[in-house]
């Protein structure tokens, strides 16, 4: 996980209670402070599965692998509110950042095949060949009515799904009356509410050391927490790391001098893609990005092992253990 939950200041007013399951091809755990009702907690994880087995890109039965694996003549499709949704948002960012994070990257994404245990380079014709039918403007969206452009596109709503996921589940636990909570889907952090009188805390993890060694530690309230790093998913080959956030216009992983980029936000469906976004985006244009928004924050980690802050984002931090960039 590239974003963990650390124990606080001050203790929650009940125990809390808690589960773990491998899901979303990661290890999820919810905890809930406020509540000891175990159904509200099974209902979770139930509401996790049933996402799961739409946005999968490898559950034969999904919707996106049905969009996947069309027919040729096969171009529009009517998608469910959440498929809708959720592909309205990687159309947003894919738009934003001008194709340098693209919702159509699946063919390089498959290809590379990071969550299989990849361990070594595509060929280089296969890459320009998944380079070509890489284009987020071949598809078009008109409320829930999909149309595309090219039979070669193909969707991966991967690298902003858990965002989305937590998001609605989020809203489910606040109707249900929870109000503190941690949701973290594989390091993808929503926090709902504090933790007794104090903010949660969450430490970031420090790339390339173990797991539980952070640079940093951030005061959330009610906040979701994001990162996305080049040390998760990743290998090397003669020395060079080869890691998942690929450019969509040379088929290669990103080599932009970024490390790790960390977004704090109010949805974590925004966090989860501005994460990739910026790290696409490069260290100029994805602190300006940020800077642009409301209520989003963000902590840019070069190789230098310097830590860059948007606007606003220095308020939130409890402690940090790297250098910061000196203005």
């Amino acid at each position: 996980m590239t974003v963990s939950a650390l124990s606080g200041c001050s203790p929650a007013p009940k125990d809390p209670i808690s589960s773990s399951q491998f899901m979303l091809d990661t290890f999820v755990t919810v905890t809930l402070y406020d509540t000891q009702d175990e159904e509200i907690l099974k209902n979770c994880f139930q509401k996790i599965r049933h996402y799961e087995d739409i946005f999968s890109t490898t559950i034969d039965t999904s919707e996106v692998y049905q969009l996947n694996h069309r027919t040729a003549d096969q171009t529009e499709f009517d998608l469910s509110d959440d498929t809708a949704a959720l592909l309205a948002e990687a159309i947003r960012y894919s738009e934003v950042s001008d194709g340098d994070y693209d919702v159509t990257v699946e063919p390089l994404s498959s290809l590379w095949n990071f969550s299989g245990g990849r361990k070594d380079l595509p060929d280089d014709g296969e890459i320009r060949e998944a380079v070509s039918k890489v284009d987020y403007k071949n598809i078009r969206l008109e409320g829930n009515h999909l149309t595309f452009l090219s039979p070669d596109t193909t969707i991966d709503l991967g690298s902003i799904a858990k965002g989305y996921i937590a998001d609605r589940l989020k809203d489910d636990l606040t109707a249900q009356g929870v109000k503190s909570a941690i949701i973290n889907l594989g390091g993808n952090v929503l926090c709902i509410g504090q933790k007794g009188k104090d903010p949660f805390k969450i430490g970031l993890q420090k790339p390339f050391a173990d797991r539980s060694e952070t640079f940093a530690a951030l005061r959330i309230n009610d906040q979701s927490v994001v990162s996305s790093g080049v040390y998760e998913r990743n290998f090397f080959v003669d020395g060079k790391n080869y890691h998942h956030i690929l450019n969509p216009k040379s088929g290669y992983p990103y080599d932009n001098g970024l490390i790790n980029v960390t977004i704090v936000s109010d949805r974590s469906v925004d966090g989860d893609a501005l994460s990739t976004t910026c790290f696409s985006m490069g260290l100029e244009r994805g602190m300006e990005l940020i800077n642009r928004m409301d209520g989003v924050y963000g902590y840019f980690l070069t190789d230098d092992y310097v830590v860059h802050y948007t606007d606003g984002a220095k308020d939130l931090v409890e402690q940090v253990d790297l250098p910061e960039e000196k203005k």
